[in-house]
């Protein structure tokens, strides 16, 4: 393996046009730099510079040596340039649940990027518990999550109102109930099931998915009845009542939660994400 250094004083000496001044750019003398060379051609095996006559020379072993010098410090720089940046660039890791909208999210972090260039911006996507987990033992630094309504400790909060949707309203009368809900842990799913169970209604889970475009598609395709935030109704869903045998239940909230240790990149974030929830969720709801 060649030694960097000598091999960055190997292409100082070729550039340079000669030892003398070679050995004024790596700030070393004629004779170290003449020493340095030596070592070089010992380890290469070979003489890579004809020291006759005026001027440097290559031998055709020193061209063969010489571009893959240029190479090998090229490579070199780049590695050091990127692992020593990565290591001091600062990271934000923000958490979101499985059915929020992440496309809606691309304004956001393209404002975030253009703001902090140096920072890198981590997503990780969760059911609430997990993430709300995951800020209490450090392993994230914001959170976008789903709660009881009225809990304390957010940064800020959106109210939110559930209801029960289908695309076939005669499945309310079916028993067991079909439900569509999220994994388990939800508080969605939770909800649903407490709440047909306070009214002794039999129930089965009919689908699952993590996602809110597995929700909607469930219910669309008529498959059963969903618990789901009232934005999220679309053209073609039937809302269940109280009078279809379908009780109200308590109201969640969206919640921001930020560590207390944030850094201030972190809370920039906590901004934004205030922010965009403003905005979008008050343009839904109009």
């Amino acid at each position: 393996m060649f030694d960097l250094d000598l091999l960055r004083s190997f292409v100082s000496v070729v550039d340079a046009g000669g030892f003398t001044r070679a050995g004024e750019r790596v700030h070393r003398t004629q004779s170290t730099v003449s020493q340095q060379i030596r070592k070089l051609e010992e380890q290469a095996g070979a003489t890579l510079i004809n020291r006759e006559g005026r001027g440097v020379s290559l031998t055709s072993e020193g061209e063969k040596l010489l571009l893959y010098a240029r190479r090998i410090l090229a490579l070199s720089a780049e590695a050091a340039s990127v692992v020593g940046g990565a290591a001091g660039r600062e990271c934000v890791r923000l958490g979101l649940t499985e059915d929020f909208a992440l496309v809606e999210l691309t304004a956001l972090v393209a404002t975030f990027a253009a703001r902090r260039p140096d920072c890198r911006l981590e997503v990780r996507c969760d059911l609430s518990v997990e993430l709300e987990a995951a800020l209490r033992r450090g392993d994230l630094d914001l959170v976008l999550v789903k709660r009881d309504a009225g809990e304390a400790g957010a940064e800020a909060s959106w109210p939110e109102r559930l209801v029960w949707a289908t695309s076939r309203p005669e499945l309310a009368s079916m028993e067991p109930i079909p439900l569509i809900a999220f994994p388990q842990g939800c508080r969605y799913r939770n909800r649903a099931i407490h709440a047909l169970e306070s009214t002794g209604r039999r129930w089965r889970i009919a689908y699952e998915s993590a996602s809110l475009v597995g929700i909607d598609a469930a219910i669309t395709g008529g498959i059963g009845i969903a618990l789901i935030e009232a934005r999220s109704l679309k053209r073609g869903y039937r809302v269940l009542g109280p009078a279809d045998g379908f009780p109200d239940v308590p109201l969640t909230e969206l919640a921001l939660l930020v560590a207390p240790k944030a850094d201030p990149a972190a809370r920039e974030l906590a901004g934004l994400v205030a922010a965009f929830c403003d905005k979008g969720l008050a343009d839904r709801a109009a």
